[in-house]
Parts: C-alpha cells; sequence; structure tokens
C-alpha cells in the first residue's frame, strides 16, 4: 500500500473524519443514556418527596414564581383522604462552598419543617457534604422548625442553626435554601 503525501487537504479530510465519528459516537451515547438519567433523577425527586412529607395518596406540582430571583421553585403539594397535608418545595441556594445546590423542603399545614433532602450538590465531600442526612444529623435540627419564628441563620451569625464543623459556609447556604422555599410558601400559594 502507498503510503499518502502529508498535505494540507489530507490533514484536513483526516481531521474532519475523526471528529465525524468522534461526535456521532458521542451524540449516539448521549441519545441512549438520556432517558434512563431522566428517569432516576424524578426517582430521586419522587424518593425525596416522600422523605420530607407526611404519608399522602394525592399530589398536585405546580411552579411558583420566586421574584427576589427572577427563578421559579417547584411546589408539590400532597393530600391524604382530600385534606392538604403538606407542601414539598424543591428550593436551591447559590452560596453553597461549590456553587449551587438544591433541596427539597417539606412544610407542614400549619408552616412549621416536617424534613429536608438534599437533591444535588457539588460541596466538599468529608465537610460540606454532611448536609446530608446521611452523612451527618445536621438536618435534623431543621424538624418541626417554623422557619418564621426561630432565627434561621447559624449561630455564629447570631441565629439558632448548629453549623457544620468545618462547612460554616455550606450552612448558611442551607438555611439560605430553606428561607427562599418558606418566602416562596408565605407569599405564592402557601396554605398557612
Amino acid at each position: 500500500m502507498a503510503k499518502r503525501e502529508s498535505t494540507f487537504g489530507n490533514m484536513v479530510i483526516t481531521l474532519f473524519a475523526v471528529t465525524f465519528i468522534a461526535s456521532a459516537t458521542l451524540g449516539g451515547i448521549y441519545e441512549l443514556t438520556k432517558e434512563p438519567i431522566r428517569r432516576a433523577l424524578q426517582a430521586k425527586k419522587e424518593a425525596s418527596i416522600k422523605k420530607v412529607l407526611p404519608e399522602f395518596d394525592k399530589m398536585k406540582s405546580f411552579k411558583v414564581l420566586y421574584e427576589e430571583a427572577g427563578d421559579s421553585l417547584e411546589f408539590n403539594e400532597a393530600y391524604l383522604n382530600g385534606e392538604h397535608i403538606g407542601t414539598a418545595i424543591e428550593t436551591y441556594t447559590d452560596n453553597g462552598f461549590s456553587g449551587r445546590f438544591k433541596i427539597m423542603v417539606g412544610f407542614l399545614p400549619d408552616g412549621t419543617i416536617n424534613n429536608t433532602a438534599v437533591l444535588e450538590h457539588k460541596e466538599t465531600p468529608g465537610l460540606g457534604d454532611k448536609m446530608d442526612a446521611s452523612k451527618s444529623d445536621f438536618s435534623d435540627q431543621f424538624k418541626g422548625l417554623e422557619p418564621t419564628k426561630p432565627n434561621l441563620t447559624v449561630k455564629k451569625d447570631g441565629g439558632k442553626v448548629d453549623a457544620i464543623t468545618a462547612a460554616t459556609i455550606t450552612s448558611r447556604a442551607f438555611c439560605d435554601a430553606i428561607e427562599r422555599a418558606n418566602k416562596a410558601l408565605e407569599t405564592k400559594g402557601g396554605t398557612k
């Protein structure tokens, strides 16, 4: 087989062929994995809603515009035998140590927090990731709190929340996400 001459045209054709094959392969893998990833995220969200609210038999979901950020939060109102038993709000904060993270906060009809669940984060393993209930009991201190009554900030800032050791920024951000959900509940569709 004769060796091809190394010309600009041959190099461009070879580069184009390699790029086309790589992009087609990447696009094919994306299409194969897109639906399983979406289903996994939906299953995680549904499990979080069940974790943060008491048992329910019907749920109504809708988005509520959060005016301070010009963004919307997802509300999931839960009912048992036709009676409203709580609202799970998917909320977020951009103040985490590693940027944005999302949590689910369950509010009972009287406005108290039933529970919280971390949906996604990029916080430091062994430090900031302790906001997740599977890693520490940090989130337990929010159960039963009515966010409008106690000062929902860390003790270091004069509040009532015990911060995660060596992860004060994450703790502040967690409080911020709960505060965002509470404000949205109070102003845009809460049943308090």
